[in-house]
């Protein structure tokens, strides 16, 4: 295994010791015991970065011992909240159907609620298919008669098995494996490709290690990450709970108003690169975070139950009725609740003045960033064209660049603008996150050509 991957499964595998939540801690204080995942960066406004930031140790005062306890996926969250010992955990839609109907099934004494969200893409867009950067596959269709790692049951799995069945794909062998096991076996070549969630897509590209064959958001169903307690503990201490859910708000204004930052504080505490967390996290990027139990994602977990029965994973009902109960983020957001809720739009924008084409950043759908090594904050490009040209400016001025971020034309889905697809049409470039998207734009466009990313940034 790569030793970046080895450290970072390394760290992931260190979670914090088991403590029965309720207790009495140290000092007299009541213990709080918060499941979280520090590399699933779509939660990190409930777990990595709300932790760094200490705005619910600070809320609860003396009175409650908060204790930390980091794993790989939701699975074992939800083993030790229908132990008793986890109060609040955080965790992807396919965790939370698990953990709900887990609960239900036990009786009323260990009902769980999904009581807000982390973050989320309405297109699905945080899970992906990746294969080796220098495999000859265009779609999903060329993985039939190979072999996919994938853990069964988690999103990525998700995704693709709904893209193999949307494309007719047949005869494909899924390898249930833990994230970092099967980064190895991609790099080994013992799997063909890579099915998961955020990061790991984005992770293994950064690395230069990987391709992204299939974006999630081809499905357009969305997908998130929420928060889930026992319904005990949210009737016994509501207070804590409150101040819970208040600090999440408080991390998720941090985020949006500081995202070079956030990114650099959940790199540190989680080994991940920056550029990595930043590609999901920062501004325009591909999770909007939002505390709010929107509309959509309610539906989206009635869509995927079906999904999650036909792979046995999903062994009991769930009634979402019960399950789902926004009535304790509401009290903790205030009167703008059902305001919020409404709205989809991400509000850690990408705003600012393109330098090397001199006007201001106003279409979110074509908005790219640049971030120069040494420095705290990104540099807005308007749109692709603005985009290589600020490249091309800051490589003439000897500026090393950490990343470089653009949106697929066809589907806004932000990548490294580096690992992309690029083609010439006319007298513009034009951005795609994979081969199957630019064949598509090929398709209705048959004058544009390939054009590697260093030749578009010469000559743009």
């Amino acid at each position: 295994m790569n030793r970046s991957l080895t450290i970072i499964a390394a760290a992931t595998l260190a979670a914090g010791g088991c403590s029965v939540a309720g207790n009495a801690g140290t000092g007299g204080a009541t213990t709080v015991v918060v499941g979280y995942q520090s590399k699933t960066i779509n939660t990190v406004t409930a777990g990595t970065l709300l932790r760094s930031l200490g705005y619910f140790e600070k809320a609860l005062g003396t009175k409650y011992k908060v204790v930390w306890q980091d794993y790989d996926t939701g699975a074992p969250i939800t083993a030790q909240m229908l132990a008793g010992k986890i109060d609040i955990g955080s965790m992807g839609d396919y965790p939370l159907l698990i953990n709900g109907s887990r609960a239900q099934a036990q009786g009323a004494d260990a009902r769980t609620e999904l009581v807000s969200v982390t973050g989320y893409n309405l297109r699905g867009s945080l899970n992906g298919v990746v294969v080796d950067k220098n495999a000859k596959y265009r779609t999903i269709a060329d993985l039939k008669g190979k072999t996919v790692s994938a853990s069964i049951g988690s999103a990525g799995h998700g995704t693709l098995v709904q893209a193999l069945k949307k494309y007719a794909v047949g005869d494909v062998k899924t390898e249930n494996q833990q994230p970092s096991v099967g980064a190895s076996a991609l790099e080994s070549g013992k799997a063909a490709a890579l099915a998961q969630f955020v990061a790991w897509p984005g992770l293994l590209v950064n690395r230069g290690q990987a391709r992204l064959l299939y974006d999630g958001g081809d499905l357009d169903v969305p997908t998130f990450h929420g928060v889930v307690v026992r319904t005990s503990f949210a009737e016994q201490r509501g207070d804590v709970l409150q101040a819970f859910l208040k600090a999440q708000i408080q991390a998720t204004d941090y985020l949006h108003q500081h995202p070079v930052e956030a990114a650099e504080s959940v790199a540190k505490s989680t080994g991940l690169p920056a550029e990595t967390v930043y590609l999901y996290n920062g501004a325009g990027g591909q999770s909007t975070f939002d505390v709010t139990v929107k509309k959509q994602l309610g539906d989206a977990l009635r869509h995927d139950v079906p999904f999650l029965k036909s792979i046995g994973v999903l062994q009991n009902p769930v009634d979402l009725g019960k399950f789902i109960d926004d009535q304790y983020i509401r009290r903790a957001y205030g009167a703008k609740y059902d305001q919020d809720a409404a709205a989809t739009e991400n509000k850690a924008a990408i705003t600012g003045t393109d330098q090397a084409c001199k006007k201001q950043v106003d279409d979110p759908a074509k908005a790219g960033e640049i971030w120069l090594d040494g420095e705290h904050a990104t540099r807005p490009a308007a749109d692709p064209q603005c985009l290589l040209k600020n490249v091309r400016t800051f490589q003439q001025n000897g500026k090393k660049i950490r990343a470089v971020y653009a949106q697929d034309a066809l589907t806004g889905t932000r990548w490294f603008a580096d690992a992309m697809v690029w083609l010439h049409d006319g007298d513009r470039y034009v951005p795609f996150a994979t081969r199957q998207n630019a064949d598509r734009y090929r398709a209705a466009h048959p004058n544009a050509t390939d054009v590697p990313y260093g030749e578009a940034v010469r000559t743009a």
